[in-house]
Order: structure tokens, then C-alpha cells, then sequence
């Protein structure tokens, strides 16, 4: 463990965040943009933004709810199979990137693709190869539940495969198995949330069942865990931070039929620090949380320090605006980083 009583991180970035809308936005936005610099927005609204109109009204709201913080909200578009290139090339600028959901296998993604065959995939992905559109990928299959990040793998090699100058990013990854994948093809690129370099499947449901654990894809096991920590720590040039918080209301987290996501958004920075330190590599924290997201989406995000003081944060239990709430990972627990307020 270090000695350090401060520490700076410059530009972080939130590659992927999911912010709502209504009273849940103008509550989790802020908790972001008072501390990223910026953050990769996720389209999976009811409905889902398929339409440049809905886009720019999104982004728009979210700028409202950020009101006057250095932020940059990087917008998404809902992945659909029949995008046409015309359309692709009006809205490239207002994106930084689309993003495919399996149909059903996550929070409203009912309509997403039914099918992960490339050659039904093709016109859109073709049309986002040649215009130079990322795309970001829920990779899981709907089978067992362990299992459904590692049987994703072929699909994720067919398309990198069939489609070489598109970037491709694996979303959320949870397992050994897609660190390997990172380095085969090089296309493929990765993101990894802050809960999946903390827990196992155990921490969620091997004693008494803790709701604000469980998310999709779920933990995994020890070795996974370990895998996406070491790369993680050492900065793999392909791997980035993207924190997949993702707020639900505590009646739908602590109930029957527990609601998929952890709200991490804002403890994340200073949990890092304290990871990072544990295990001396704080060196190489920046590049996770900012250098790299820059190199892989060619960013350049604004201007933005966040000074890390060594002094306990007590978590607050719940976050609440108007009749919304949300409970964040750590509730009432005490991190030993703060942030300095300026």
C-alpha cells in the first residue's frame, strides 16, 4: 500500500452508462458529470433511440440535467439490422458509436436483433464499417447464465472476422475467456465495469441474496475475476473503463424479480483509487479510466482534474430526487478515498 494522502486523475472517462430519462436522469446525470469529463450514453430507452430526432432530444435533456458541469455526453444509437447508409452518414457526427443488444437479454432490449447471424447483420454493419462507426456489443447468448459471455465468443470472432476495419467493442466483459478474444483480432476492444474487478457470482448469491449486486451480465468466477483485474491493473492498451451503472429504484432492486444493474456512478473514481493502490499500480490508473478510451474512440475529451484526498467517505445510502431513488454499490460503507471538492 502506498503512502499517498492525494492523487489526480485527468479526463476520466464513463465508457458505458446508462442515465434514463425523466426524474431518474436529472437525479444520476449530475453524479457523473461533476466528476467525468465525459461518458458513452446508452440508447436503451422505452423506446429505444432508433431516430435522429430522438437522439438529439436525448442528448439535449442531458445536457440540461448536467446544467453548467465539464462534461461531454457521447450519444448512442439502438442497433437495427436495416439502418441505410444515407441515414448512417447524416447522424455519424451526432454519435460515437451504435450499439447492439440481443433481443430481450438485458434491460429493454426487447427489441433488439433476433438474429446474430453476420449476413443478416450485414447491411448495417457494413454501412458503420465504411462510415468508421464503432460498434458496442451486449455480448451474451440466452443460454446458461454462467455461460452465456463465453458461447458469445464466436459470434464476437465472426464479426470481427467478416467485418475487419469495423472497431469493434466487447461491453461489460466478465470473463477469461474475453481477455483472450482481445488479442487475437485487432478490432476488438473492450470495456469492463468496477463491480466485475470486485466480485464473484459468491458476493451476489452465496450467503443471503444482495440485490444491488446482481446485474447483467452477472459476476463470474474467481478466475475470471482475476483475469479482468490484471488487465485492468496493467493497463491493457485494448481495455477501458466503462462503468455499466445502471440505476434501478430501490422497490425494484429489493424485490421478487430483482432488476438488473449496480449504481456505481458515484463512488467509482475513488473505489478505483483505492484498487489501484492496493496493488501499487496507481500509475497506470489514468490510462485505464481516460488515456485509453481516448486512443480507442479518438476523443479529446475536455479539460478536467479530479484530486483524490486520502480521508473516509461514508457512502450514502440512497440517492434521491423528487420520487425518484436509487442505491449505490457500498451503501453505507466508508471508502478511503474522497474527492476535493473545488
Amino acid at each position: 500500500m502506498s503512502s499517498l494522502t492525494t492523487f489526480e486523475i485527468h479526463e476520466p472517462l464513463d465508457m458505458h452508462l446508462h442515465l434514463r430519462d425523466g426524474d431518474m436522469l436529472k437525479l444520476v446525470a449530475p453524479l457523473t458529470s461533476e466528476t467525468f469529463s465525459g461518458a458513452l450514453i446508452m440508447p436503451n430507452l422505452v423506446p429505444p433511440i432508433t431516430t435522429k430526432e430522438a437522439l438529439l432530444s436525448y442528448k439535449q435533456r442531458i445536457k440540461d440535467a448536467c446544467k453548467d458541469d465539464i462534461f461531454d455526453a457521447y450519444v448512442t444509437l439502438f442497433f437495427q439490422s436495416d439502418y441505410s447508409y444515407e441515414f448512417l452518414e447524416d447522424i455519424k457526427d451526432d454519435i460515437i458509436a451504435i450499439k447492439l443488444y440481443p433481443a430481450g437479454i438485458t434491460t429493454n432490449s426487447e427489441t433488439g436483433a433476433s438474429s446474430m447471424d453476420v449476413e443478416v447483420l450485414r447491411p448495417t454493419l457494413s454501412s458503420m464499417s465504411k462510415l468508421g462507426i464503432p460498434l458496442c456489443i451486449h455480448g451474451e447468448t440466452n443460454g446458461f447464465v454462467m455461460d452465456r459471455e463465453k458461447e458469445f465468443m464466436p459470434i464476437y470472432e465472426s464479426i470481427a472476422k467478416a467485418f475487419p476495419e469495423l472497431k469493434i467493442i466487447m461491453e461489460h466483459i466478465t470473463t477469461k475467456d474475453a481477455i483472450d478474444l482481445l488479442d487475437k483480432y485487432d478490432n476488438l476492444h473492450a470495456s469492463v465495469t468496477l463491480q466485475h474487478l470486485l466480485i464473484t457470482l459468491d458476493d451476489v448469491a452465496g450467503g443471503m441474496l444482495q440485490p444491488h449486486l446482481f446485474c447483467k451480465p452477472i459476476a463470474k468466477r474467481p478466475e475470471d475475476r482475476s483475469a479482468l483485474l490484471n488487465a485492468a491493473l496493467k493497463a491493457h492498451p485494448k481495455l477501458m473503463f466503462g462503468s455499466d451503472s445502471a440505476p434501478h429504484p430501490k422497490h425494484k432492486k429489493e424485490c421478487c424479480g430483482c432488476a438488473a444493474g449496480v449504481f456505481t456512478s458515484p463512488i467509482a473514481l475513488q473505489v478505483l483509487v483505492e484498487l489501484f493502490e492496493k496493488h501499487n499500480c496507481l500509475d497506470n490508473l489514468n490510462d485505464f479510466v481516460s488515456l485509453t478510451a481516448q486512443k480507442v474512440y479518438e476523443l479529446t475529451p475536455k479539460k478536467k482534474t479530479i484530486k483524490f484526498i486520502k480521508k473516509d467517505f461514508l457512502v450514502p445510502a440512497i440517492y434521491e430526487y423528487k420520487n425518484e431513488n436509487v442505491v449505490p454499490m457500498y451503501a453505507n460503507e466508508t471508502l478511503a478515498w474522497s474527492i476535493e471538492k473545488s
